[in-house]
């Protein structure tokens, strides 16, 4: 075999390897993503570039560049890279592994990077036999790891690594990779003539959980798949869909789609529909939309929509923010349903939203009023001079803790509670205080 079949060979194999293989950065300038820990100035960028790697633990979830950042780790390095996986591999493989890293070192001073993908798979015992090892610092580890390392890895091993927490890739990040694919006519697709569409890779991009291998997978098998009308490939959002697996619905996060879809989830709510109201917030969840501006949408009508004739509407929408940012999706589709759920079924009333709005107006348009004289702070030296706080009667000191007294010149009213629900009580409770104003108590 000469030297030209085995550059072939090698060229042929490269081929057929996947697009989300064939695509790997082999530069941290082509690494997308990660900027809180490879962004300029950052510890592990620093140490990349100055080649001062110590042993690494990368956790997060699949798809975040664990394996290609190891890779790109060996190139800057110049290091030889060696990987095993804990799923497969076994304690003689490792020793093999550490052995050929010494004898290489001695041979040609070449430093080994030895990579072990899903390294919390690998029990107490195992992991052991990397200590010696790894605190000479040849070979220097990479362990990468979806599960906590600091529950899965035992105590030693992380004393003697760094730790880096890879995030999942956000929409923009995944984009940028995708587009890169698209137009790499070495590895990537750029030697077909692909029209894009823009809802179809937004779509990928959203719908893939931020797995850059997913999405890869994707825009491959999509622009494979799909025959060319007169040498052009159409990728639309119905072959993003069927790419991966999850049906492409029109909804633009920028544009009408968003709003509209928004809207018409209020307004089913406002309107005590709780079937519509699910509805619309399935499409928003299934469409990817962020859960924090769905939840502070549920917040909002519960105080605006439903206010006094049932309090406990806006304690269970600001419950449902809370624990959807907490646990995430797709955990979060069940707090928020329960919210949107309680506040369509809720008694409704915009009393409270519309007393602020009338008290709004008033401040911007009319005249300033002045605070009167028995409210004023009467805490301080010398406010007693001023006749601060004279004639101000303390409320808990009356029957029912109620007085009438001017508290706003004009005596303007703001709020007036509907007979709906809770606020009907309010109502009547106010009514009764003003009905039965009683003399001070001694």
């Amino acid at each position: 075999m000469d030297l030209f079949e085995t550059e072939r060979t090698k060229e042929s194999s490269s081929k057929d390897l996947p697009l989300a293989v064939r695509m790997r950065p082999r530069s941290l300038d082509e690494f997308a993503g990660q900027q809180h820990i490879l962004g300029e100035g950052k510890l592990l960028k620093r140490a990349i570039d100055s080649d001062r790697i110590t042993s690494l633990i990368l956790y997060g979830p699949p798809g975040t560049g664990k394996t290609t950042l190891a890779h790109v780790i060996s190139n800057v390095t110049k290091s030889y890279f060696e990987q095993l996986n804990a799923t497969t591999s076994n304690v003689a493989e490792m020793r093999g592994a550490i052995a050929l890293a010494k004898q290489r070192k001695i041979t040609n001073g070449k430093r080994t990077i030895l990579f072990i993908d899903e390294i919390h798979r690998f029990n107490k015992a195992q992991q052991d036999v990397l200590m010696p090892d790894v605190e000479e610092g040849n070979p220097v580890l990479i362990g990468a790891t979806v599960d906590n390392p600091f529950f899965s890895i035992v105590a030693p091993l992380i004393s003697r690594s760094q730790v880096f927490e890879l995030k999942p890739l956000t929409p923009a990040d995944i984009v940028k990779i995708l587009e890169a694919a698209l137009h790499d006519r070495e590895r990537g697709l750029g030697g077909l003539k692909i029209e894009m569409h823009k809802e179809a890779l937004e779509h990928i991009a959203r719908v893939c959980d931020g797995d850059a291998r997913k999405a890869l997978n994707a825009l491959e098998v999509g622009a494979l798949t799909t025959g060319p009308k007169n040498g052009v490939i159409e990728f639309t959002l119905e072959v993003a869909g069927e790419s991966i697996q999850k049906k492409g619905v029109l909804y633009d996060r920028a544009g009408d789609s968003h709003y509209d879809t928004i809207s018409a989830f209020i307004k089913s709510m406002r309107g005590s529909d709780p079937d519509a109201a699910l509805y619309w917030l399935a499409k928003m969840l299934y469409a990817g939309e962020d859960t924090r501006f769905i939840a502070r949408r549920i917040v909002i009508c519960a105080s605006e929509d439903v206010g006094n004739a049932d309090p406990q509407a806006l304690v269970v929408a600001n419950a449902a923010f809370q624990v959807s940012e907490f646990v995430g999706m797709p955990e979060a589709r069940i707090p928020l349903a329960q919210a949107a759920v309680y506040v369509a079924c809720a008694p409704k009333s915009n009393a409270a939203y519309m007393g602020i709005e009338k008290a709004l107006k008033d401040v911007e348009e009319g005249r300033t009023r002045e605070v009167p004289t028995h409210l004023k702070d009467a805490s301080y030296h010398g406010a007693k001079q001023l006749g601060h706080g004279e004639g101000y009667k303390y409320a808990h000191e009356y029957e029912k803790h109620y007085v009438k007294q001017e508290y706003v010149a004009g005596g303007k009213k703001y709020y007036i509670p509907t007979e709906i629900g809770y606020e009907k009580k309010i109502k009547e409770w106010l009514e009764g205080l003003k009905r039965n104003n009683s003399p001070i108590v001694n």
